[in-house]
């Protein structure tokens, strides 16, 4: 059993930066793939990034890339989104996500455990 806790939302301006966190409990929470999804207001939840347990693999949705960065540190059983140039249509509540590394991981069916979510919003 995972259990996951994001931190770190707020507001922002258009253009600046936040790191978002997701704490998780659980002996063997590093040998899980951990993705990170986002869901605007009346729109449907989307992939964000990826990042494999060791944290030598990521990848990201083409709307974040070369904004955002994924990260890991595994002896703090913590996950970490980077998130800089920050644009409006970048609000949404953001949420972490465990599964298993064996899968894809850019579906939301590929994880197992979520948080409860954290909010963005970006102001223009």
């Amino acid at each position: 059993q995972v259990q996951l806790v994001e931190s770190g939302g707020g507001l922002v301006q258009a253009g600046g930066s936040l790191r978002l966190s997701c704490a998780a409990s659980g002996r063997t929470f590093s040998s899980y793939a951990v993705g990170w999804f986002r869901q605007a207001s009346g729109k449907e939840r989307e992939f964000v990034a990826r990042i494999s347990w060791s944290g030598d693999s990521t990848y990201y949705a083409d709307s974040v890339k070369g904004r955002f960065t994924i990260s890991r540190d595994n002896a703090k059983n913590t996950v970490y989104l980077q998130m800089n140039s920050l644009k409006p249509e970048d609000t949404a509540a953001y949420y972490c996500a465990a599964g298993s590394n064996m899968l894809p991981g850019y579906k939301s069916y590929h994880y197992d455990y979520w948080g409860q979510g954290t909010q963005v919003t970006v102001s223009s």
